[in-house]
C-alpha cells in the first residue's frame, strides 16, 4: 500500500483509470474498493494475467491475492491486580479503541453509554446504521467490510455481530461494568473491560468464512483516518508470512506511522515451535495464559464414585442417573463402522438405537457432535491431551485423563446396569496460574529469528465476557446468553489492548514503541519450570497493567528505525515499499542489523555447541524521576555471558536519552537448546526488565 497523495485526490477516478489501462475497457465493474483515507491502493476483480499486467505498471508497488485469515479465539483483571478501582486518568474517556473483528452486539449491557458525554472532538469516523444497528456515546463508530459482496444468510449485513467473537473481545477491552454476569450461572461475578470509560470504534472484517485481506486493509485505512488511539485485531494466518505479504503487518505499519499501536494475537497453533502468526516488530504480539480460576466438571457413577474432569457444562441434571455405554460397544454397523472406530465417538460412528438417552464413554477429545447426533444425553471423554482449557460442547461433557477414564471403563465392565450423571461445572481455584496455554503459539520468531516473539502473555483461558444474542454460546445449543466463556489468544489480545489504552490515557504523546516497551519491561517474570518453552511461550512475561504506567525507562523507536531494520533484513527496495508505502530505498545509511533495532528484549540464535558473540546497541529514554541513576543488574545461567557497557546510566532530566551496549556470548546446544537470562536497569524504584535469550536456530527450508 502506498502513501496517500497530498492535496486534492480522487482515489476512485485514479484507480479506475489504472484498471482501464490494464483491461482496455470500462473498469468500473471491476473496482471493488479504493483505499484512500490513510494509504493509497484498491481491490479489484482480475484474472491472473490481468493482475500480472497491473503489477508491471509504473508506480504499482504490489499486487497480491485477496487471502483469508482466521479468528484467534471477569476474573482476569482482578487476577492481574488491576481492579475497577485502580487509579485512572481523567482522559480515559478520550481514548478510542479500534476493534477489528466480527462486529459487535450494541444492545449488550457492556456497551451502555450511561454517563458518557459526546465523542472526543478528534473523532472523524461514522456509523453505518443498516439492519437496525445504531451507535451511541460508547460505541461511537461502526463499519462493515465485505469486498466480494457475498453475504451468508447467517450474517448481518451491518456491523452487528452474528458470531460473538467481536462482542467478546470488545467488552474485554473496553466494556462497562455489568454486575451478576455469568454463563447460565457459571463464572458468576462482575464483568468489566480494562478501560471501561474508553470509547469503542467497530470495524467488522470477519464473517462466516473468515477475514479477507482486502477487508483488513480497508479497516486499517479507515481506523487510522478516523482517529483511533489503539487498534486491536485478534486475527491472523495459521502461520507467519513475510512482512511484505502480511496485510496486518502492512496495515499496522501505516498505523504506527500515525502514532497508533496495533495489538494482535500471537496465534492458536501451539505448542508447536515457531508457530506464531503475527510477528511484525512494530506490533504487540500477545500469547495466552491461565488465570487463577478453572472450571471443572464432575462425573458421578452409579457406585457413588466421583471423578473430576474439565469442560464448560451449563446443564444441571440435578443428580439424575442415566445408562452408561462405551462408544466401542455401539458402532454404527450400517454405516460401515466397527468398534475400533466408534470408540472415538466421531460423527456418524455411533448407533443411535444403542446410544439414545445414554451417556457415552469416548476414547478421545472431540467436538461432541458424534454423541449429540446419536441423541446421547452426554459424553465422557478420556485422553492424554492438555487439560488446561475448558471447552463447551453441544451436550453435557467432561474430559478426564486416562487414569480416571480407565476407572470409569472398569466400572462400566463390572456391572450389568452401569449408570452415571454429569454435574454442572463449578469454578475452583487454579493455584498454578499463570501458565501459558497449550494452544498458544510459540516462538522462535519464524520470520526474524532474533526478534523475540511473542512480546508478552495475558489472560486468554476461560474468559467470561459479553456475547451476541444472535447465536448460542456453544454450537448445537439452542439457548441464548448475554455472556460466554471462551479461550484463545483472541481473548488475551484485548487484555493487552486495554493495558496499552490505559498507558495511552496517562501519556497521550507516547509513541507506539514507548507504550509497548512500558508493557514489556514491567511484565511479571514467569516460571521456566512451569513453562518449558520459557520466553518462546511468554516473551517478556505476564502483563501487569498497573505497573506499566510507571516504567521508569522506555525503549523508543519510530518509522525510520523500522525501515533500517527492514533494510538490514535484506529487503529489496520494492519489498520495502510494500510495507512502508513510499518510495524510499535502502542504503548504507539506512541499513541496520536486527540486533540494533531498539527493542525491549534481546534474542540471539546460534548453532549448537558453538560459541557465538553478538553486540546489541540500545537507547533508553527516562520517563521516571527527572534526576536518577540506573544500574545494570544481570541475571544469567551457565552458557550465557552478558556484559553491559556502561553499567550505570545517569539522567538529569525527563525524556533524556542514554545509550548502552550489551555483548552476549552464548554456547547453547550441548545439553539444552535455549538459555534464558535477563537484564534489569534498577534505580531503587523502577526495575526495567528485559529478557535475554540465546537459542539454537531452527533449520531453514533452503
Amino acid at each position: 500500500m502506498g502513501d496517500r497523495p497530498t492535496g486534492k485526490f480522487s482515489a476512485t477516478s485514479f484507480h479506475t483509470s489504472m484498471l482501464h489501462q490494464v483491461l482496455g475497457r470500462s473498469a468500473s465493474d471491476h473496482l471493488l474498493h479504493s483505499y484512500h483515507r490513510s494509504f493509497n491502493g484498491f481491490v479489484a476483480k482480475l484474472t491472473h494475467d490481468e493482475a500480472q499486467r497491473l503489477k508491471g505498471m509504473q508506480g504499482v508497488m504490489s499486487v497480491f491475492p485477496n487471502g483469508k485469515k482466521q479468528l484467534h479465539t471477569t476474573r482476569s483483571w482482578d487476577f492481574m491486580g488491576f481492579s475497577e478501582h485502580v487509579k485512572r486518568a481523567t482522559t480515559e474517556s478520550d481514548i478510542i479503541v479500534g476493534m477489528l473483528d466480527t462486529g459487535i452486539w450494541p444492545e449488550s449491557q457492556s456497551f451502555s453509554d450511561e454517563n458518557f458525554g459526546p465523542p472526543p472532538k478528534k473523532w472523524k469516523g461514522s456509523c453505518q446504521t443498516s439492519s437496525n444497528f445504531t451507535c451511541n456515546n460508547k460505541i461511537i463508530g461502526a463499519k462493515f467490510y465485505r469486498s466480494d459482496k457475498k453475504f451468508s444468510p447467517f450474517d448481518f449485513k451491518s456491523p452487528r455481530d452474528s458470531e460473538g467473537h467481536g462482542t467478546h473481545t470488545s467488552s474485554t477491552a473496553a466494556g462497562g461494568l455489568v454486575s451478576k454476569a455469568s454463563l447460565f450461572g457459571i463464572g458468576f461475578g462482575t464483568a468489566i473491560g480494562g478501560v471501561p470509560s474508553a470509547r469503542i470504534a467497530v470495524y467488522k472484517i470477519c464473517w462466516f468464512d473468515g477475514c479477507a485481506d482486502a477487508d483488513i486493509l480497508a479497516a486499517f485505512d479507515d481506523a487510522i483516518a478516523d482517529g483511533v488511539d489503539i487498534i486491536s485485531i485478534s486475527v491472523g494466518s495459521f502461520s507467519a508470512v513475510n512482512y511484505f505479504e502480511d496485510t496486518i503487518a502492512i496495515g499496522s505499519f501505516h498505523a504506527m506511522k500515525k502514532g497508533i499501536l496495533t495489538s494482535n494475537s500471537a496465534g492458536n497453533s501451539g505448542p508447536d515451535a515457531a508457530s506464531l502468526a503475527n510477528v511484525a516488530p512494530w506490533t504487540l504480539s500477545v500469547a495466552a495464559s491461565t488465570v487463577d480460576r478453572k472450571f471443572v466438571t464432575r462425573v458421578k457413577l452409579g457406585n457413588g464414585e466421583v471423578y473430576e474432569g474439565i469442560s464448560i457444562n451449563t446443564i444441571d441434571y440435578k443428580g439424575k442417573m442415566f445408562p452408561l455405554i462405551y462408544g466401542g460397544d455401539a458402532p454404527n454397523r450400517t454405516g460401515g463402522y466397527q468398534g475400533s472406530n466408534s470408540r472415538f465417538c466421531s460423527l456418524g460412528s455411533l448407533d443411535e438405537k444403542l446410544v439414545q438417552g445414554k451417556i457415552v464413554l469416548c476414547d478421545e477429545l472431540n467436538d461432541g457432535f458424534g454423541a449429540a447426533t446419536a441423541r446421547a444425553v452426554g459424553s465422557v471423554m478420556q485422553g492424554n491431551d492438555d487439560r488446561d482449557v475448558a471447552y463447551s460442547f453441544p451436550l453435557p461433557n467432561s474430559y478426564l485423563d486416562l487414569y480416571d477414564g480407565s476407572k470409569i471403563a472398569s466400572y462400566l465392565n463390572s456391572t450389568s446396569i452401569p449408570t452415571a450423571t454429569i454435574l454442572k461445572s463449578t469454578a475452583e481455584k487454579n493455584e498454578f496460574a499463570p501458565v501459558v496455554a497449550s494452544f498458544s503459539s510459540r516462538g522462535p520468531n519464524p520470520i526474524t529469528n532474533d526478534i523475540l516473539k511473542p512480546d508478552l502473555t495475558a489472560p486468554g483461558v476461560d474468559i467470561l465476557a459479553s456475547w451476541t444474542q444472535a447465536s448460542s454460546p456453544s454450537e448445537g445449543d439452542p439457548r441464548i446468553s448475554p455472556f460466554n466463556i471462551i479461550s484463545g489468544t483472541s481473548m488475551s489480545c484485548p487484555h493487552a489492548t486495554a493495558a496499552a489504552a490505559y498507558v495511552k490515557s496517562f501519556y497521550p504523546s507516547w509513541s507506539p514503541a514507548a507504550i509497548k516497551s512500558a508493557l514489556m519491561t514491567t511484565a511479571t517474570p514467569m516460571s521456566v519450570e512451569a513453562n518449558s518453552d520459557a520466553e518462546f511461550a511468554y516473551g517478556s512475561g505476564h502483563l501487569n497493567p498497573s505497573m506499566a504506567v510507571n516504567p521508569g525507562l522506555v525503549y523508543d523507536a519510530g518509522e525510520l528505525d523500522y525501515v533500517k531494520f527492514l533494510c538490514g533484513q535484506g529487503y529489496s527496495d520494492k519489498n520495502l515499499s510494500l510495507v512502508t508505502g513510499d518510495n524510499r530505498s535502502c542504503s548504507n545509511s539506512t541499513n541496520a542489523t536486527v540486533w540494533d533495532l531498539n527493542y525491549p528484549s534481546f534474542a540471539l540464535s546460534t548453532k549448537p555447541g558453538n560459541n557465538t558473540t553478538q553486540v546489541f546497541h540500545r537507547t533508553v529514554t527516562n520517563v521516571g524521576s527527572a534526576v536518577s541513576t540506573y544500574r545494570a543488574v544481570v541475571y544469567t545461567r551457565p552458557g550465557l555471558m552478558i556484559k553491559v557497557q556502561p553499567s550505570v546510566l545517569y539522567f538529569k532530566s525527563l525524556y533524556q536519552k542514554q545509550s548502552f551496549v550489551v555483548t552476549v556470548t552464548a554456547n547453547v546446544g550441548k545439553s539444552v537448546n535455549m538459555i534464558s537470562a535477563s537484564l534489569v536497569w534498577d534505580d531503587g524504584v523502577h526495575h526495567v526488565r528485559s529478557p535475554v535469550v540465546a537459542f539454537v536456530a531452527p533449520p531453514t527450508n533452503d
